[in-house]
């Protein structure tokens, strides 16, 4: 767009170019300059996010008239619920038959609390001092005794292999 004023060789504004655009309220025209009256068509803009929302909106509801149809379609191919199953009650699927594992819903013990148990029963197993045969001359003695002994007096000796067969 021009920026330059109109101008009279002299230098001076042509006052009849000036005062008939001041008297219709527009600017000046002239061949040689372009330009756009708007730079944005709000307009379009706005008839865009109309037909997206509307695009949005229509084929949420195709989604769900497929979603419906392959449920019905389905629940009608699918085949009748074996009695067994239908007398274990509504919840037959959250809960797997029995035996169930631990931790699985609907099972009271704690594996970990569980763990914890065995290996202090296991501890206290390791530890404790009885008898296993009286008349064998067989006692438990806990572990690291035992492997005090086996360090003072060393193993017994094996008997020696018994001979291969021919």
């Amino acid at each position: 767009m021009s920026t330059d004023p109109h101008l009279e060789p002299t230098g001076r504004p042509d006052p009849t170019v000036q005062g008939a655009y001041a008297a219709h309220g527009e600017l000046p025209r002239n061949d040689t300059v372009s330009f756009e009256a708007r730079d944005i068509k709000v307009h379009s803009i706005y008839w865009y996010l109309i037909a997206l929302t509307i695009s949005v909106a229509a084929s949420f509801f195709v989604c769900v008239y497929v979603l419906r149809y392959t449920e019905r379609l389905v629940s009608r191919r699918d085949p009748q619920m074996m009695p067994a199953r239908a007398a274990m009650g509504p919840d037959y699927r959250t809960l797997p038959p029995e035996p169930r594992l631990q931790g699985v819903p609907g099972h009271d013990a704690d594996p970990q609390q569980d763990h914890r148990d065995k290996v202090r029963a296991d501890n206290e197993a390791n530890e404790k001092y009885g008898w296993v045969d009286q008349n064998a001359g067989i006692a438990q003695i806990p572990v690291k005794e035992a492997m005090k002994i086996i360090a003072q007096k060393g193993l017994l000796a094996t008997p020696p292999a018994a001979p291969e067969k021919k």
